[in-house]
């Protein structure tokens, strides 16, 4: 029987991840395809295997903006994301998933700027769309695992910056956002209970390529063990414009769990075409820990961000940074097992700007939940009016204050 560890632990203050960025549109015919297929098979109650899940959010955001925002500005969201799994044969499943958003205000705005088809003014009250997010079979043996689809292909140990999932780029400013899905494939082995070896590969990120510039392929293997895993990766991506000779990727990522849980994640991006030494670096390293009996929880993670590396806005990540040295620190107090408040910060170690963010959760009933959050980017130019704006502060941000109330459904 396999022992192997999965990828390493979810601080509790950052609830299960949403998606914010749709990478894949589809109309509205074909939900209702979806939903005809379900109704044929009578629903989860008549279809042996098949099972539905999900999340509703419904939120409100209001906030002090700056630069083309106005001074005040709202949104209003109605986001779900409707899960489908069936279990076919003994070892073999399909996954699939689709998000649905209607949105007004801020949100809405933020849909508009995907320039996508499948984004509607459905009404003059809103706009909406309905996106296909997953879509995916697995094959399990006893020593051999298979995925292929339109699926996640996650990497590293990295809880907050995360340089070795370049296929899932991480923000911490946006904890809820649900890791982006590629289109691709996984071959995994197991050769001994606590190691694991797994080919990849992924699409173009050009759906409409026809050159297959931009594919992807790789290799990663890890090695668990009482104390601590270790994984190591390689990835290469074919060539295309601003790449002539293909892009190189190779990385480890370390977590241990001795009194504190640390961790570590190294990943390095060589374009022969660019420059090479610490522009192509990125590299994070944490701890977390729980004390007096869980109730309280820290967490503080360090990220070097190279110009050229994974983690940096100017290798085409959308949720990257600019300067270099960033560090992030949490910390939450479980009130009951209903409720609790965690105090964060990012800043940005070059230009002294920094985000406070003040979140507080609870649970109503069971599959109910309350969540509060509120942002405000700071900066010299804001504390002492000495006209220094960092990457961190309201001028960048486009926001002074952002507030977000949420209810979440789970079903």
């Amino acid at each position: 029987m396999r022992t192997i560890g999965t990828k390493g632990p979810t601080p509790p203050f950052r609830t299960p991840p949403r998606r914010v960025t749709p990478a894949a549109g589809v109309g509205i015919r074909g939900f209702f395809a979806v939903m005809v297929l379900l109704g044929s098979t009578g629903g989860p109650a008549c279809a042996e295997g098949l099972t539905v899940s999900g999340v509703l959010d419904s939120s409100l955001a209001l906030g002090a903006g700056t630069g083309e925002l106005p001074d005040f500005f709202y949104g209003a969201e109605e986001y779900a994301n409707l899960r489908v799994q069936g279990k076919l044969r003994e070892g073999l499943s399909f996954y699939s998933a689709f998000t649905m958003i209607a949105a007004a205000g801020t949100f809405a705005q933020s849909l508009s700027a995907l320039e996508s088809p499948a984004v509607r003014a459905a009404s003059p009250q809103y706009a909406g769309t309905i996106e296909l997010e997953r879509l995916y079979f697995r094959l399990n043996r006893e020593y051999l695992d298979i995925d292929g689809g339109l699926l996640r292909i996650a990497a590293g140990y990295g809880q907050v910056f995360g340089p070795s999932d370049f296929l899932n780029p991480k923000n911490p400013l946006k904890p809820d956002a649900r890791p982006r899905a590629v289109l691709g494939g996984t071959l995994a082995a197991y050769p001994a209970d606590a190691l694991k070896v797994q080919v990849f590969a992924a699409a173009p990120k050009d759906p409409f390529a026809l050159d297959g510039g931009g594919f992807l392929g790789g290799i990663c293997g890890e090695r668990h063990g009482d104390r601590a895993s270790i994984q190591g990766i390689y990835a290469y991506e074919s060539p295309q414009e601003g790449s002539r000779w293909g892009v190189h990727r190779a990385g480890f990522s370390l977590k241990g769990d001795v009194i504190l849980g640390l961790v570590a994640d190294v990943l390095y991006t060589y374009n022969p075409e660019g420059e090479f030494g610490l522009p192509g670096l990125s590299a994070s390293g944490g701890f977390d820990y729980s004390f007096l009996e869980g109730r309280w929880y820290v967490l503080a993670e360090y990220l070097y961000n190279g110009s050229a590396s994974s983690t940096s806005v100017k290798s085409g990540n959308p949720t990257g940074f600019s300067g270099e040295h960033f560090l992030y620190g949490a910390v939450q107090y479980l009130v009951n097992d209903y409720t609790s408040l965690t105090l964060a910060c990012l800043s940005c170690l070059q230009d002294a700007s920094f985000t406070p963010i003040l979140q507080g959760e609870h649970e109503l009933i069971q599959g109910f939940t309350l969540i509060m959050a509120a942002q405000a980017p700071l900066d010299g130019d804001v504390l002492f009016g000495d006209g220094s704006r960092g990457e961190l502060g309201p001028e960048n941000r486009q926001a002074r204050f952002l507030f977000t109330l949420k209810a979440r459904l789970r079903f």
